[in-house]
């Protein structure tokens, strides 16, 4: 716990913060010390800062847009988690795809890598061949290969690991 709370790490809770105030605090940071990553948890909780009557894909567009536009003018990547449609709980298996990101096409276009988590185990708990097994899906990498990644998950530690070193 030690190195955790000694860690140049920034948290802002801010609610519904926008793409402009996220900005405008990055800048902040990055102008008084080194700004190695933003993480956004997640997309949809942000807000837009245009009025889109209620249209929430533009929405979701505009912010979108507004984290790839700070990534490059911060040189500093963003991770964005977002959330995925319901869409995917009707497919057997319910393996998330590009489609499945919600609210819009345009977290798709914009992001440079997009990766979904797919646990087999908490769709078929009776399976023991597939318990704590984590499929780690690349479905979009703008500059290099797309595929998956076979991970085991330790769920009393909340970390994944290496397939090789699960019993180590």
């Amino acid at each position: 716990m030690g190195e955790m709370a000694e860690a140049p790490i920034y948290i802002d809770d801010t609610p519904a913060l926008s793409v402009l105030g996220m900005r405008t605090k990055a800048r902040r940071i990055a102008h008084n010390q080194t700004l190695g990553l933003i993480v956004v948890d997640y997309l949809q909780l942000m807000q837009a800062n245009g009025n889109y009557n209620g249209n929430r894909v533009q929405e979701v567009s505009e912010i979108s847009r507004g984290l790839k536009i700070i990534a490059r003018e911060l040189n500093v990547p963003v991770i964005a988690l977002s959330q995925l449609s319901r869409s995917v709980e009707n497919r057997t298996p319910p393996i998330p795809q590009l489609a499945d990101l919600r609210e819009s096409g345009s977290i798709e276009q914009d992001a440079d890598i997009v990766t979904f988590i797919y646990r087999p185990g908490y769709y078929e708990p009776d399976n023991p061949d597939v318990a704590n097994i984590t499929d780690l899906i690349i479905a979009k990498h703008r500059n290099g290969p797309v595929g998956k990644v076979q991970l085991y998950f330790h769920p009393e530690r909340l970390r994944f690991m290496s397939l090789d070193k699960r019993h180590e």
